[in-house]
């Protein structure tokens, strides 16, 4: 019988490289010899393709595979990029389409759906690089209809990459101006003060539409205000689940994890980041590829119900049939 090709992308063109070069050696090293017939597919930092070592187009890259399994985290990994070559090509890949893909990745727009769809989530003002409005007045207007601290963060890109917390308004100003140089816009939030959360959520898994992982508990050093970029690529994050949350606080987050994943039209798995407060979960962001690395949550979510990784990409591999 023959074995089916499956390509595996991974590294690519964000500040998530690194975090995505584990996902993919954990993605490749999960899919059993006797099954798959695995190729390693690399985007460099420059968006170059890479097959077998050599450079070359992703059409040549992406001949003879069955199927890709999308490892890359952020930028043209999940920005739709990827996804509309895929298709253009021809190819069937797992994860969500390019539409669905974006909207995920820009917490703007992302933001604006999901608190349509009634999903609690921190009161946020974005700005754009082309306002006429001087940054001063931009913060004046943040500290008319929000209080402080904010958490200033970019409106793309995971992994609590570039995120800032501004405890005053004075500080306002310089930190909007620094992401508005650097990223093209700013989303100010409110500061939620809380308990870190994640959910994952499968398509078609064990007899549900869309089963909802149990939530985990996020912990990360306690002399740390806020979950941000380094503790991910240091490995200093510890997932506990099955979490100390109340049966009440993880019914609240596995149903408000399945409705983002709704709202934002994603496609066989999403992980869905909250904060737990006293007046219920707040929604941070919704991740379209979620990481499975070593310090990545989902390995660890997948386990407490007694499946894995390998089972988890077969399972995704098998939803391109249905």
């Amino acid at each position: 019988m023959a074995r089916t090709v499956v390509g595996v992308l991974r590294g690519g063109t964000s500040n998530e490289y690194n975090l995505s070069l584990k996902t993919g050696a954990a993605v490749l090293n999960a899919l059993p010899e006797d099954s798959y017939d695995v190729r390693d597919i690399l985007i460099d930092k420059t968006g170059l393709w890479h097959s077998r070592g050599i450079p070359v187009e992703p059409t040549r890259a992406l001949s003879q595979i069955d199927f890709v399994l999308n490892a890359l985290h952020g930028g043209v990994g999940e920005d739709g990029t990827v996804q509309r070559i895929l298709e253009q090509v021809g190819v069937p890949y797992a994860g969500s389409d390019p539409r669905s893909s974006a909207i995920s990745l820009n917490k703007i727009q992302s933001g604006i759906m999901l608190k349509k769809a009634g999903i609690r989530m921190p009161r946020a003002i974005s700005f754009m690089a082309d306002s006429t409005m001087p940054v001063d007045e931009m913060a004046r207007f943040v500290f008319s209809n929000i209080g402080p601290p904010y958490m200033l963060k970019p409106p793309y890109g995971g992994a609590s990459h570039g995120l800032v917390l501004v405890s005053t308004i004075v500080e306002l100003p310089h930190a909007i101006a620094d992401a508005l140089e650097n990223y093209g816009a700013a989303l100010v939030e409110e500061f939620i003060r809380g308990e870190e959360a994640t959910v994952g959520v499968i398509d078609h898994f064990r007899g549900e539409e869309l089963y909802a992982l149990p939530p985990a508990r996020v912990m990360y050093p306690e002399e740390s205000p806020f979950l941000h970029f380094d503790h991910h690529t240091n490995g200093q994050l510890k997932y506990i689940v099955p979490s100390d949350f109340s049966d009440l606080e993880k019914r609240s987050l596995m149903d408000a994890a399945r409705a983002a994943h709704r709202a934002l039209g994603l496609s066989d798995f999403s992980r869905s980041d909250f904060i737990i407060t006293s007046r219920g979960p707040y929604l941070l962001e919704v991740n379209a590829l979620p990481g499975l690395h070593e310090h990545a949550a989902l390995p660890y979510m997948l386990e407490s119900v007694g499946t894995s990784v390998k089972d988890f990409l077969g399972h995704a591999i098998g939803l391109s049939k249905r």
